[in-house]
């Protein structure tokens, strides 16, 4: 394994070893124990320029299966990792754009298929963009490598059945991570994803509204340990509970929950990745509209 940041050592984060910095990065650009990946919510963004040495994991053709509304399974995932040069002891590090919205999407699903030890780069593409370091459009290549992953960790993902059961349970601890207008229901879906609408407006019954982004600094930095934690305990989301979090199809929930999970240390932390594409079109599920969760 290769040694964690030491810048964020003292940083207060519960596993501090997540994160890892540009000057890390940069640091370890020809490390060939470390795979740096780019996974995107612009999908043409990497073919636009990427960081030394990055591959690329697209998150419609690499992670998602063509067919059923699901992600690859453990075979596929498997295949990935070998034809893309990752091994089981490889050091993994994910960024990219709006915040690592899909970076942590995609550290998510290596957690799931139980990849031990993934990173994520602190304040993704923009903040290395923004100090000038080194772009290239060149394509890397790596031998291919033996692979083979662990069970689904089902501890880790929620399903529908899990969302009701909380909901009917008259305590939920469910955070909506959308736009305060798709959560009152204002907006059926985000302008451009039409793809991802639902037959109804609105949240999940008893949700919490905390978009995704309160939890970054202006620069795609994660906030601090403190603010952090002002921030979810404020509306009863504290690491006693079992919490969920939900958003239109589980990838900014994802970031959510990377936060929730691995920088604050909460023990039982899942990803709703059915989301709002799922909940906001089953026949009799409990929906609430405007600002508040409604119970």
């Amino acid at each position: 394994m290769v040694a964690a940041d030491p810048r964020f050592a003292d940083s207060g984060y519960a596993n501090p070893d997540v994160l890892v910095s540009t000057d890390w990065v940069a640091e370890h650009l020809d490390d060939p124990n470390v795979r740096i990946v780019e996974s995107d919510e612009d999908v043409l963004l990497y073919d636009l320029g990427h960081i030394p040495g990055a591959i690329k994991l697209d998150w419609h053709t690499d992670l998602q299966n063509p067919v059923a509304r699901d992600f690859v399974d453990k075979a596929e995932f498997e295949a990935l990792m070998r034809r893309n040069g990752i091994a089981n002891d490889t050091t993994v590090v994910f960024y990219g754009d709006r915040n690592n919205w899909y970076a942590t999407y995609t550290y998510w699903l290596f957690k799931y298929f139980g990849h031990e030890d993934v990173r994520v780069m602190n304040g993704g593409r923009a903040k290395w963009e923004a100090e000038g370091r080194p772009m290239t459009k060149d394509l890397p290549t790596y031998p291919e490598t033996e692979y083979t992953a662990q069970e689904s960790d089902e501890r880790i993902r929620a399903y529908r059945d899990d969302v009701l059961k909380q909901v009917e349970s008259g305590a939920p601890t469910l955070v909506d991570v959308r736009s305060v207008p798709e959560y009152t229901g204002e907006v059926l879906h985000m302008a451009g994803y039409a793809q991802e609408g639902a037959q109804r407006g609105g949240h999940v019954l008893g949700a919490q509204s905390i978009p995704w982004a309160t939890a970054a600094n202006e620069d795609g930095t994660f906030k601090s340990p403190a603010q952090l934690k002002e921030i979810y305990e404020g509306k009863g989301i504290t690491p006693d509970k079992n919490v969920i979090a939900y958003c239109r199809i589980g990838e900014r929930s994802s970031h959510t929950w990377f936060v929730l999970r691995e920088l604050l240390g909460y023990p039982d932390v899942r990803n709703y990745d059915g989301s709002w594409t799922e909940w906001g079109s089953l026949v009799k599920s409990p929906i609430a509209k405007g600002s508040e969760p409604g119970l």
